[in-house]
Parts: structure tokens; sequence; C-alpha cells
């Protein structure tokens, strides 16, 4: 009985060691990748913003409601997709990427919010002074950088209270 307790212990002994080594060396490829942090604290809803300011400036706002494609439906009628829809559902895409990365609380999600209220505040600038933002396309980006930055901050607030209490033990 002796032999096969200590037996057993000596191999979950063996079992942690063989983790704790796992995941060492796993945050060690973390660290030296360096990709992951700089994803976590860009603000991705700044991309649709700038293929917008592309679009506007060269092409001009008559080019965001000028059809991209057509397709016939079996109603009768023709679907047509738009640059500024295809811009407001890149941007949907991208709020969903913000709404993934909101679930963390680390430094890198505190900064990435930062980084978001600071595009917001921008939009809603760009929005109220410049005549080439002053459109409805503009205006739901605009709105979904808002939803980005409160929503961030809410997710973050509720998982860091999770955490706190199961830290806490639950009191």
């Amino acid at each position: 009985m002796a032999n096969g307790g200590d037996q057993g212990f000596f191999m979950g002994m063996m079992a942690a060691r063989r983790a704790r080594e796992r995941r060492s060396s796993q945050n060690q490829a973390g660290r030296n990748s360096g990709g992951g942090v700089l994803f976590n604290i860009f603000p991705t809803m700044v991309i649709p913003m700038v293929i917008y300011a592309v679009v506007a400036f060269i092409g001009g706002v008559d080019a965001m409601v000028a059809p991209l494609f057509q397709i016939p439906m079996v109603s009768g009628g023709n679907w047509a997709l738009t640059t500024g829809d295809l811009l407001i559902v890149v941007g949907l895409l991208f709020l969903f990427i913000e709404m993934v990365k909101a679930a963390g609380s680390g430094t890198a999600t505190i900064i990435n919010h930062g980084l978001s209220m600071l595009v917001f505040v921008i939009a809603i600038a760009l929005f109220l002074l410049v005549g080439k933002f002053a459109t409805s396309t503009f205006f739901i980006l605009m709105m979904m950088a808002l939803f980005d930055t409160v929503a961030g901050f809410v997710v973050t607030i509720v998982a860091a209270r999770r955490d706190l209490a199961v830290g806490d033990g639950g009191a």
C-alpha cells in the first residue's frame, strides 16, 4: 500500500511539473511574438472610418450611394448593395471583434477602451464639422463607435466584478 500511494504521489507531482513547464513555455512564446498585445490595444472600429474617409475624399459622397452590384430578386425587384451599405457591414464585423476583445480585464483592454473613446470623439467632431462626414452612413459608423465604447466599459466592469466575486470566494 505504501509503495502504491507513493507512486501515485510522485506521478501527480510529475504531471504538475509538466503542466507548469508547458504553461511557462506558452507564456514565453506569447511574450516573444508581441502581436497579441498590439491587437488587443488597437481599436478596430477606426478601420471602417478610415475607409469611409478615403472613399469620401477620393470618390466624393456620391460614391457612398452608388450601387456596387445588383442582384435580381424573385419578386421582380433588384437588390443593390452600395458602398455605404458595405461599410456598415464591415463596421458591424469590427464591432463584433471589439465586443469579443472587451471580455478581458487586463491593461491592454483598458487602453483599448480609452482609444475607442478617442475614435468616437474624433468621429463626432468629423460628423459635426466636416461636410463630407455628415451622412447617414458615417452617422451609423459613429454610433457603432459609441456602442463599442460604452459596451466595452460595461462588459469589462461586469467581467471584473465576476472575477472579484470568484476571487473573494463568493462573498
